[in-house]
């Protein structure tokens, strides 16, 4: 990789990703609306004589294309994330995922671009049957809209890569911790931990099971299987890695670990029923055997990542009154 681009630069891997590439000696162009990506997690890259930022959205083509020029690799890493509240604007994931992906596509195709990464997830398995659920399990009915549009995204690489001769890297991450994570329980559980320490509510009942993955593991894989080039070896030029720690926990497990490391003994408030939400899987734990095989390992266990993901979200409060 020389000169990179990538969607979703200011966004919590996204930006981590943007930091990793040019520690690598990358050329890289950042990309985003903003919507929720945060001007302080790019500001380290800024310092870099190697980092390009503009501020565009992926729904605008022509903006897109000509940002994109001069460029030989493209990380899509930007994505309407809010799996939770899909169902209160539809419209969203099927623009911010799936067309945003269309037009990313058609970018690359412009500009003579043929390699891209893909930040897809490991939704897209719905309320599997097999765990750990590997690349090729039987895909149920799709349970989430975000699941859905990640999808389709994977179908439209997947057909730019035997159509026009692509190259791609389709990753299914479970969720990811770390510094800069602003969503997700650990963030919602400190947020509420924040406000009433006594006290602590719990979508579901709690005993959901979840893997989860701390971004300098994720972005290790990443690299690590773009730099093999399994892709363009692959049958029809595109590839998928499930990316995850080979173990779960409980959300349990979790509220004890926050609440261990604040010092903190709350009355646990349970809202009842095996998920969350609609959409939310109560079990997910992916197979990573053709990751581990290609030669990465994960570093991190679950529980130290939970624990340095609270340890950052206490000392950059701010991204509370960013995210409301």
């Amino acid at each position: 990789m020389q000169r990179v681009f990538v969607t979703g630069a200011a966004g919590f891997i996204g930006s981590s990703l943007v930091d990793r590439l040019l520690q690598e000696g990358c050329e890289v162009v950042g990309w985003d609306n903003f919507s929720t990506g945060q001007e302080d997690f790019v500001r380290p890259a800024l310092k870099s004589e190697r980092f390009v930022l503009t501020r565009g959205d992926n729904l605008d083509l022509e903006s897109l294309t000509h940002a994109m020029a001069g460029c030989d690799f493209v990380f899509h890493f930007a994505a309407n994330a809010d799996v939770r509240f899909g169902l209160d604007h539809p419209k969203r994931d099927l623009e911010q995922n799936t067309l945003a992906t269309f037009n990313v596509l058609e970018a690359m195709r412009t500009n003579g671009v043929k390699r891209v990464a893909f930040s897809s997830t490991g939704s897209v398995y719905g309320e599997a049957t097999l765990f750990p659920t590997p690349e090729d399990a039987p895909f149920p009915v799709q349970t989430s809209l975000y699941a859905a549009s990640k999808l389709a995204g994977e179908g439209m690489i997947q057909a730019y890569c035997e159509g026009f001769g692509f190259e791609g890297y389709i990753f299914r991450f479970v969720s990811i911790l770390g510094e800069r994570y602003t969503h997700g329980h650990v963030f919602d559980f400190y947020k509420q931990l924040l406000e009433h320490p006594d006290h602590l509510r719990v979508l579901g009942d709690g005993t959901q099971r979840k893997s989860y993955l701390y971004i300098r593991d994720c972005l290790s894989a990443i690299v690590h299987a773009i730099d093999s080039g399994s892709a363009a070896a692959a049958k029809h030029r595109s590839i998928v890695f499930n990316l995850g720690a080979d173990e779960f926990c409980t959300v349990k497990d979790s509220i004890g670990w926050i609440c261990g490391r604040l010092g903190l003994n709350p009355q646990l408030e349970f809202t009842g029923g095996k998920r969350g939400w609609v959409g939310d899987n109560p079990f997910i734990f992916l197979d990573t055997k053709k990751i581990r095989e290609a030669g990465w390992r994960n570093e991190i266990s679950i529980r130290e990542a939970v624990i340095r993901t609270l340890d950052w979200l206490q000392e950059n409060t701010w991204v509370f009154e960013k995210r409301l």
